[in-house]
């Protein structure tokens, strides 16, 4: 399949890994960009976005998972303005909130999945992902699955509601308004939380994973479990996981789900990153990037993934899980100082400050883990070699002194 765009040839190990992903593991349509020093050094796409169809330049597609890092850049930007304590408990934006001993949820459990709401009990009617004041007035009833600040369980599809809700409350703006209007309009990025109907001609549909032999401890679970955490999480979000196509209808591209609805490509995803990689460089402060960084919440059994998480306040760390049988051992094999998201099916974007590195890989054809494919893993992988960085046991990445 055709590769396309611009690779510095300091980076030529990150092509030569893009083209295998095409010829050699099964990618079907791709993107990926990798920008140091604020200069991107690669950008680089190819495949067919649908069949018959490439992937072109201005190709976009649903990358899951990774819109969570944009919301919770929404929520620094206005903590880093001095309008949002992110220490502050969440009834002082949101009073609703307070009920069934919720009171003493802070913000910042909110940001590191440990408010206890990972999924709600009550079933939800068809398209309630689509009406965003159903979700919060059901999310701010609901009684807690722990107590708020306890322990820490991935809220995969809520934590776009709840964290959202606290933008919107703070701000006067809708998430997606707001993320347009200072994060994506100021950026120049083509990075949208509620897309617009006349770009929809340019979405690469979402090519779900092949059934795994042995799925995942989560999905397992689930199927086994009606009443289970993993169970409520998959089958109550209004039809939107288990409906085949329905996060690909215009209704879920118009919606703005801050936890797994935003429609981008490599280039919007890692241009978002851009400024964080570099102290902030006008979006935020240095100090704020710094509060964003550090591990908030890890666990070796994340109460809802069922396998080793960790997280800062918004955004996925660095996690090594080869040691898990192979349906979990799926991870994020980065550096330490690293934080950014990763998607369902594998699509990735972060940034290492250290390293002055912003990175994206987004696709169309997802893979049956639970964090960053095999195929977003070796792009990784070759930027870091290329960086001159070494692993530690085969794991995670570090900078050699």
């Amino acid at each position: 399949m055709t590769v396309q765009g611009a690779c510095d040839p300091r980076f030529g190990l990150v092509a030569e890994e893009f083209e295998r992903n095409l010829s050699d593991r099964g990618e079907v349509g791709a993107s990926v960009c990798v920008i140091v020093d604020g200069e991107t050094v690669v950008d680089l796409w190819g495949g067919e976005a649908a069949p018959g169809l490439p992937w072109l330049h201005d190709t976009i597609g649903h990358v899951w998972s990774c819109t969570k890092g944009a919301t919770a850049l929404c929520a620094h930007l206005l903590a880093d303005r001095g309008e949002l304590d992110l220490d502050a408990p969440v009834v002082r934006y949101w009073p609703e909130y307070g009920a069934h001993g919720k009171d003493g949820t802070l913000v910042r459990h909110l940001l590191a999945h440990q408010a206890g709401l990972p999924a709600l009990r009550e079933p939800l009617p068809g398209g309630a992902f689509y009406d965003w004041k159903l979700m919060a007035d059901r999310l701010a009833g609901e009684e807690p699955f722990w107590e708020p600040g306890t322990r820490h369980g991935y809220h995969a599809l809520t934590f776009g509601f709840l964290v959202g809700e606290v933008v919107r409350r703070v701000s006067g703006r809708s998430l997606g308004t707001f993320f347009r209007e200072e994060v994506a309009e100021p950026l120049g990025l083509d990075f949208w939380l509620g897309l617009p109907e006349e770009q929809e001609g340019r979405v690469a549909p979402t090519i779900p994973a092949e059934p795994a032999a042995q799925p995942p401890r989560f999905y397992a679970t689930a199927f086994a479990d009606p009443a289970s955490i993993p169970a409520l999480l998959l089958g109550n979000d209004g039809g939107y996981l288990m409906t085949p196509g329905e996060s690909d209808t215009r209704a879920a591209h118009a919606a703005e789900s801050g936890a797994v609805g935003a429609i981008t490509n490599a280039r919007g995803l890692a241009g978002m990153y851009r400024p964080l990689s570099l102290g902030g460089d006008g979006l935020v402060g240095e100090e704020q990037v710094a509060v964003m960084s550090p591990t908030q919440s890890a666990s070796s059994v994340d109460a809802v993934l069922l396998v080793p998480t960790r997280f800062s306040l918004g955004f996925m760390k660095a996690v090594d899980n080869r040691h898990l049988p192979a349906a979990d051992s799926e991870g994020a094999l980065l550096t330490e100082t690293a934080f950014g998201h990763a998607g369902m099916g594998g699509s990735v974007g972060f940034c290492d400050p250290p390293a002055r590195l912003a990175f994206a890989y987004t696709m169309n054809r997802q893979g049956t883990g639970l964090a960053v494919n095999p195929r977003g893993q070796a792009l990784v992988d070759a930027v870091y070699r290329s960086l001159g960085h070494r692993r530690a046991g085969g794991g995670l990445w570090y900078r050699p002194s």
